[in-house]
């Protein structure tokens, strides 16, 4: 039987099917692979055995999927798959832009007229973070809240353990200041009462400024109470800034060195030693001490060194091939910058006429007041969810022997970025990657992205209840205080 085709339906015809370009999807395999050889700050600690991951073998095992793939699908899930295996937080996929032409950049947020809580609104102070402990000590007999962490900066209390001690629990849910709204609010009625201007600047370092108050005074709060020891609980807290180095001061009256740190060899990441540069020549320029200028002019001489490196990379490419010793392998692409407190990795408190230019040399000297708030025991609660900035203070605290670390492996996201970088772009399939240009050392010289395992594992069993994972929690911290007696 004929079909009748209706008035203008002949000349239709289907859309073409997507052409699937398997040399494209290839060629950006190989421009993903020449970008981590350039930028990517991690890349000789995984190239070796004690990194985790056989790149040779990695790569194979793509270029094998990309090659058999059929459709665009099929090689995104390979790329991914790629990035993924490194199991680097840090490393990963960014959204997807729209095409089109870029929007115009946003005017400038405008502080006039508004009051504290649509100011600290505006500015991005807000906590997407998880407040509570990252155990339910809250639920168990015999603990006190004393501080709810929403009202007040840090949610804190003291458990009653079996023998009468007390164990003092203070939650650091992120080591960023900005994830701490209520310090901002506080700060903004600070600076309103005193007819100080409000501005951004201004009003972050007020916040900062609070942060460590706030924490140092729990901390005195405990020593007052009578605790025996301090739990400090950062499972599931993803990072922030430098304050996770910073705060390992104020648990401790010894001193306290930093991480080494470096960047990778590359003009993007240079950038940071530039910035470094200038800051200790403005602190030279305040005349500062002959000691501390002394000091200045030795990390400016490391540091122009440094800058040299930057101008002359080594390759990379032997990572697809070959697997090296990290202690011994030479060829890093990596460069000294300093410690993940500045240039110099301790300084002693310092007296006013010094503390402008030696805090450009260490971070921390800018809380110095806050240090020692706590010199008793301390243990650190550690998840697969703490990363970033939360590693870098659990090190802090571990190759110091300031603490001990309780929980799981922390998730290995390491240092991450010191200067802003743009994203990678693929040319054809246009993914997107953000690739961090930093490591930091721990005191065995192996990379933070590792993870950090905990000094006293408790792992939670397939199906326990949390209630009965955070009491062994305290049970271990408890053992291990009477044994250390």
């Amino acid at each position: 039987m004929a079909i009748a085709v209706l008035p203008g339906l002949a000349a239709q015809t289907a859309p073409p099917a997507p052409t699937f370009d398997r040399a494209a999807w290839q060629a950006d395999y190989a421009a993903l692979k020449t970008e981590l050889e350039q930028r990517y700050a991690n890349l000789a600690w995984f190239a070796s055995p004690q990194g985790g991951v056989d790149l040779p073998a990695l790569d194979r095992y793509t270029e094998a999927t990309l090659a058999i793939a059929n459709n665009d699908g099929q090689a995104a899930s390979a790329i991914g798959n790629f990035v993924r295996s490194f199991h680097d937080d840090h490393f990963s996929a960014l959204p997807m832009l729209q095409p089109g032409i870029a929007e115009a950049s946003p005017p400038a947020i405008s502080l006039t007229g508004m009051d504290a809580a649509a100011g600290c609104a505006a500015l991005g102070y807000t906590s997407d973070m998880r407040v509570s402990f990252s155990a339910p000590f809250e639920s168990l007999p015999g603990f006190h809240m004393t501080s709810d962490g929403l009202s007040s900066a840090f949610r804190a209390g003291e458990m009653t353990l079996d023998d009468g001690r007390k164990l003092g629990i203070v939650r650091i849910h992120n080591f960023h200041q900005n994830q701490y709204p209520h310090l901002c609010l506080s700060a903004w009625n600070t600076l309103q009462q005193s007819s100080k201007a409000i501005d951004l600047d201004t009003l972050q370092k007020e916040v900062e400024t609070s942060w460590y108050i706030a924490l140092a005074t729990q901390l005195k709060h405990f020593h007052d109470d009578g605790v025996a020891a301090v739990l400090v609980d950062i499972g599931q807290n993803n990072g922030g800034n430098d304050s996770g180095d910073a705060a390992a001061r104020l648990f401790t009256a010894r001193p306290v060195r930093s991480s080494l740190l470096l960047i990778s060899q590359s003009a993007e990441a240079s950038g940071y030693l530039d910035e470094q540069i200038s800051e200790m020549q403005t602190a030279l320029s305040l005349k500062p001490s002959p000691a501390i200028a002394s000091l200045l002019h030795s990390h400016l001489a490391v540091f122009t060194d440094s800058k040299k490196q930057a101008s002359r990379p080594r390759a990379m490419h032997w990572v697809w091939h070959i697997r090296r010793d990290w202690k011994t392998n030479a060829c890093k692409r990596l460069i000294p910058a300093g410690t993940s407190g500045g240039p110099a990795g301790y300084l002693p408190p310092t007296r006013d006429a010094d503390n402008e230019s030696a805090r450009r040399l260490h971070w921390p000297l800018a809380m110095q007041r806050q240090w020692a708030a706590w010199t008793g025991p301390v243990y650190v609660l550690t998840d697969a969810k703490t990363y970033s900035a939360a590693e870098m203070f659990a090190v802090v605290m571990r190759n110091n022997g300031i603490a001990r670390t309780v929980g799981a492996t922390t998730g290995g996201a390491g240092c991450g970025f010191m200067i802003d970088a743009k994203p990678v772009v693929l040319p054809h399939s246009h993914l997107r990657f953000r690739i961090p240009n930093c490591i930091r050392l721990r005191a065995d010289d192996s990379d933070e992205v590792a993870g950090i395992a905990p000094d006293l594992p408790v792992l939670p069993f397939e199906g326990e209840n949390k209630r009965a994972w955070a009491t062994r929690i305290l049970r271990t911290v408890d053992d291990d205080l009477k044994m250390s007696r």
